[in-house]
């Protein structure tokens, strides 16, 4: 089942006054490496109306987890899906289905927020209600790899946002009084960019903040990165560009040799061909592999 469909029409949104509470969701499983750093750069959050949904998805009590760390706070929820290694999907649902705040941003075990992301989200939510940020990538000890999606903030199409931020899809708020979904546990990967999706059906354009605000921590071993990553990745993308072509996820630039799909048919390309490139370039980024192959397809559409 789809979203809840919603006409936008940015005259009736633009200029109204951001209040109320923005909630973070952040499913854990085998977290406990991560989850303190990341709860603690969500409460050191320059914009402090927020509530922070942690959803275990390994049984783990991570209230007395981080209470072990001495960080407590009452703006944190603590969930579960009820189950261990349900996936990332069922644990967002679990907190989507759950929280009663009108806004709502993602946050992964393993990321981390810059101090004012919410704020800078939170301004950018009176004018539109679908905001992503660029971000930093960081190895685990912290170390800057690079940065995606960097560059003016600015208005972006479905099309557009994927060129912008390559692979990146996580790193979004929106406004769910004007579009909302959920994520889809039938998707083998790729779940940020169905969500994503999603929410672009009833919202033509997103707003991008330029300043990296949303550490994206490379971590060695996890589901972007481990074993039949590849072939995980090239069926969920396949999937999406089925959907896509079916009109699934309706939308102006969704076919054609500039469209989403057009993304989509280059992002295969560059998953195919990934693993012999890291052979020969060993800790090559995804993004870096994937960036020239966007780059000349934008320029052949010059």
């Amino acid at each position: 089942m789809g979203p809840r469909r919603r006409c936008f029409k940015a005259q009736h949104f633009r200029g109204l006054a951001v209040t109320g509470t923005i909630a973070i969701v952040t499913p854990a499983y085998h977290a406990g490496k991560w989850i303190g750093a990341c709860v603690r750069s969500v409460l050191g959050q320059t914009h402090g109306e927020f509530e922070h949904w942690i959803v275990a998805d390994d049984a783990v009590n991570y209230e007395a987890l981080l209470a072990a760390e001495d960080i407590r706070d009452p703006r944190l929820r603590f969930a579960s899906t009820n189950a261990i290694g349900a996936g990332a999907p069922r644990a967002r649902n679990v907190a989507l289905d759950a929280i009663r705040a009108p806004y709502v941003a993602m946050l992964d075990a393993d990321d981390r927020f810059k101090p004012d992301k919410l704020q800078r989200v939170m301004k950018a939510l009176e004018t539109i209600p679908l905001v992503s940020t660029a971000i930093d990538d960081v190895n685990e000890a912290g170390r800057h790899l690079r940065y995606v999606g960097d560059g003016p903030d600015r208005l972006l199409s479905p099309t557009a946002h994927k060129f912008v931020n390559f692979s990146m899809d996580c790193m979004i708020a929106w406004d769910r009084r004007v579009t909302d979904g959920r994520v889809d546990p039938a998707m083998p990967n790729m779940t940020d960019l169905e969500l994503l999706l999603q929410l672009y059906r009833t919202v033509p354009r997103s707003f991008h903040i330029g300043t990296p605000l949303h550490d994206y921590v490379k971590v060695s071993q996890s589901m972007s990165n481990g074993p039949g990553v590849t072939e995980r990745m090239i069926a969920a993308k396949r999937k999406l560009l089925k959907r896509l072509n079916e009109g699934y996820y309706p939308m102006a630039d969704a076919s054609g040799p500039a469209g989403i799909a057009r993304f989509l048919e280059i992002s295969i390309e560059a998953e195919a061909s990934y693993p012999a490139a890291l052979a020969e370039r060993p800790g090559l980024l995804f993004e870096d592999h994937i960036e020239p192959l966007l780059k000349a397809a934008s320029t052949s559409l010059a």
